[in-house]
Parts: structure tokens; C-alpha cells; sequence
């Protein structure tokens, strides 16, 4: 049954950025309709899974900024819907003392005056019991950090979104976008016109893209995501304040290693490496690259001696990575009524409402809320191919 529709915006992908900027646009009482190609809720893309990450550690002082006011709309989201979605654990930054990348994070965090403590080798042990804190490693806590409820948030958001009289489609797969005045989305099930679209589709970013002349450079890797058994129950368990850590650099490997407290699956542990390898989001589980779990295994057994090391869980998720691992938020180059919300890099998730709010100020025309240079196409249009 084939359906048509006018709207004053249409958003593609229901995941987290998508779900939040429809509720910003929403807010802003234009007629919204979201567009999700699989049946909501699903395991296909970026946005699901119960836990993430929430912090302020970065190695960049505007996301760190941007944080600010993050924290405070993820609040406000929990105060409007009566639902608890974010848990204070703290998150331990480690990493070579005298190395580039944990030093930025040190110096971020305490020029932005975010509430810290300085682990030292001779109280590590007793902040933060069962981790062997590296040889040359130094060691700083991000009081403010947490875990953010995933799925509980997605869910939520597009709850409110509807309740403001947004539409949410789901299983309806985007065909063809025609560019213009008004823009014309053809889908699996319908034709809708709009005065604006935002693109929010995750790892199929530039499948759509394609239909209006533009491809950016982002790569799809898949992330094994692991659980680790403890070996004594309740020993990494968030209800016994045992923060979520993030390692800059080890000797396992070069990326990042993460993990958050036992909570959703109790006794186990998420500790997950922060790259994967290239796939094809529609044929993911072809992808069988075990490389990053080798490196986690390595890792667990040398600094978690009360983990198993061996996963009891692996799950997987999907990151689309722009080169330098900062976020795409700007109007198309060419369709100043078409805005792109892409690339967002394995740690996007934790931005939501602020992506939300400025992929909104995008999409009205009006003056984004923060400098987004950093997120702009230009940098690396020398490389993008127009098909224009």
C-alpha cells in the first residue's frame, strides 16, 4: 500500500541523531516525518544496545564544550519523560604517562575545570580494585563520566517525538531522493514531498547521498562487542562504583580499549576495542575479522585478573568513521535545504541531543548554537566525488 505525504521536514534514520533532531524539529512545530528502513527497534546500525559511554575526557576542547550543555538536555529528556537514562560511574582515563594522546586528555579536562582525580601508582589499587595499572602509565578520573541507557534513550526520545506530533515510518527503505525546492523522498511504501530533509542514515550515509551527487569519504567497520565473565560475581559491578575506563594507547595495540562496569548483562563486563574492520553494513556477519578480540584477550588477561579471558558475549555494532574521526554537520553543498548528519566515528552517541539541536538550527536556516567548523564537508571536498 503505497502512501504520500507533504512535510515541512523529512529526517532519514531513526537513530539516535535522527530520533533527536525530528524531536528538535518537532519542538519547533514543523510537520516531521521520520524515516527508518528497518522495523523499529533494531540491531542494524550504530544506536542499539543497552549502554554507552557518557563523558566529558576528550582530547578536543569543543567537544568537551559541547558536553557541557549535553549532560544538561540529556537531563532535561529524563525530567520530561519521567525515565532514568543516564548513571554517574565516573570514567578512569589510563594511558602512557608522557604520551601525546593521555596527556591531551589530562590537559583538556582540567583546563575545561571538569571535576577530576589524579591516580597515582600508590593509590590506584585502592580507587579502583581487580585492574593493574600499566608500568608507566598514568591514571585520572572524569567524576562526571557515566553510563548512558542506549536503547532506554532511543526509545524515549522517539516517544517524545510523537507525542509532539512527529510521524515515525518504519520499514519503509529510502529508493530515491530527487533535489530541488522541494525535495521529493520516494521510499519502499510512499512518495513524500518536503521543504527540508536531514540525512541521519548511519552507515548507509552515502547509498543516499548518491542520489544527490555527493559521496564522502566514510568507512563502515564493524566493532565486536564483548562481554567478559567475572570471575568472582559482583566484582566489576557498577553497584559497586567501579567506573567505566577508556585506555588511550597499550601495549596490546594503538586505538583505544573502553569498558563499562557490569550492569546489563550481570557478571559480565563490556571492554571492547575501538575499531573493527571494513564491511558491508548489509551483509555485516560475513565479517568475521576475530583480530580486535585477540587484542582485548591480550589486554583483559595482563589488567582484569578477576575477567575470564575469553568473551562470553560478542555482539557486534557498526561505526562509520569520516578520516579524522570528527563528525559531518552541514548542509549539502549544493542543496542548502538538504543537511547531512554522518561520520560520527564510533562515538557519537553520548552528542545526541546537542547533534539534534544543531542539525535543527541547520535545517531552519538559522545560526548554529556552536562552531562547526571542525564537522563542515569543505575539509575534505578536495576528495569528495560530485557527481554533479
Amino acid at each position: 500500500m503505497s502512501s504520500t505525504g507533504e512535510y515541512d521536514c523529512v529526517v532519514i534514520g531513526a537513530g539516535v541523531q535522527g530520533s533527536f533532531t525530528a524531536y528538535r524539529l518537532a519542538e519547533n512545530n514543523q510537520r516531521t516525518l521520520l524515516l527508518e528502513q528497518f522495523v523499529l527497534p533494531h540491531t542494524r546500525g550504530s544506536s542499539h544496545g543497552q549502554t554507552r559511554i557518557i563523558r566529558k575526557a576528550y582530547e578536543q576542547d569543543f567537544y568537551t564544550h559541547m558536553m557541557e550543555e549535553c549532560y544538561e538536555l540529556w537531563a532535561q529528556l529524563e525530567r520530561e519523560a519521567g525515565v532514568r537514562l543516564y548513571r554517574q560511574t565516573g570514567l578512569l582515563v589510563m594511558g602512557p604517562e608522557n604520551s601525546q594522546n593521555y596527556q591531551l586528555f589530562k590537559t583538556t579536562l582540567e583546563r575545561n575545570k571538569v571535576p577530576t582525580v589524579v591516580l597515582t601508582r600508590d593509590n590506584f589499587s585502592q580507587h579502583i580494585p581487580n585492574f593493574n595499572l600499566a608500568e608507566g602509565d598514568g591514571a585520572v578520573v572524569d567524576i562526571t563520566a557515566g553510563v548512558l541507557y542506549a536503547d532506554r534513550a532511543l526509545k524515549t526520545v522517539q516517544g517524545q517525538f510523537q507525542k509532539l506530533g512527529g510521524i515515525i515510518k518504519d520499514k519503509e527503505k529510502v529508493m530515491d531522493i530527487k533535489p530541488g525546492p522541494v525535495v521529493t523522498v520516494s521510499t519502499s511504501a510512499g512518495v513524500y514531498r518536503t521543504k527540508r530533509l536531514v540525512i541521519t542514515a548511519g552507515p548507509w550515509a552515502n547509498r543516499l547521498l548518491s542520489h544527490t551527487g555527493l559521496q564522502l569519504p566514510l568507512e563502515v567497520v564493524k566493532i565486536n562487542v564483548c562481554y567478559w565473565k567475572e570471575k568472582v560475581p559482583g566484582s566489576y559491578d557498577v553497584k559497586r562504583r567501579f567506573p567505566c575506563f577508556l585506555l588511550t594507547e597499550g601495549e596490546e595495540a594503538d586505538e583505544h580499549i573502553y569498558g563499562l562496569p557490569s550492569n546489563e548483562y550481570p557478571g559480565l563486563v563490556k571492554i571492547c576495542y575501538h575499531m573493527g574492520s571494513e564491511t558491508d553494513p548489509d551483509q555485516r556477519d560475513k565479517q568475521t575479522d576475530r583480530s580486535d578480540i585477540d587484542i582485548l584477550q591480550r589486554y583483559v588477561a595482563r589488567c582484569l585478573p578477576g575477567l575470564i579471558p575469553e568473551p562470553a558475549v560478542v555482539e557486534s555494532c557498526i561505526y562509520t568513521l569520516t578520516p579524522d574521526r570528527h563528525f559531518v554537520l552541514d548542509r549539502h553543498p549544493n542543496h542548502s535545504n538538504i543537511v547531512i548528519g554522518a561520520g560520527f566515528s564510533g562515538h557519537g552517541f553520548k552528542f545526541g541531543p546537542i547533534i539534534g539541536k544543531l542539525l535543527c538550527e541547520l535545517s531552519l536556516g538559522e545560526v548554529p548554537s556552536y562552531d562547526l567548523s571542525p564537522f563542515r564537508i569543505t575539509r575534505f571536498q578536495a576528495k569528495t566525488k560530485s557527481a554533479l
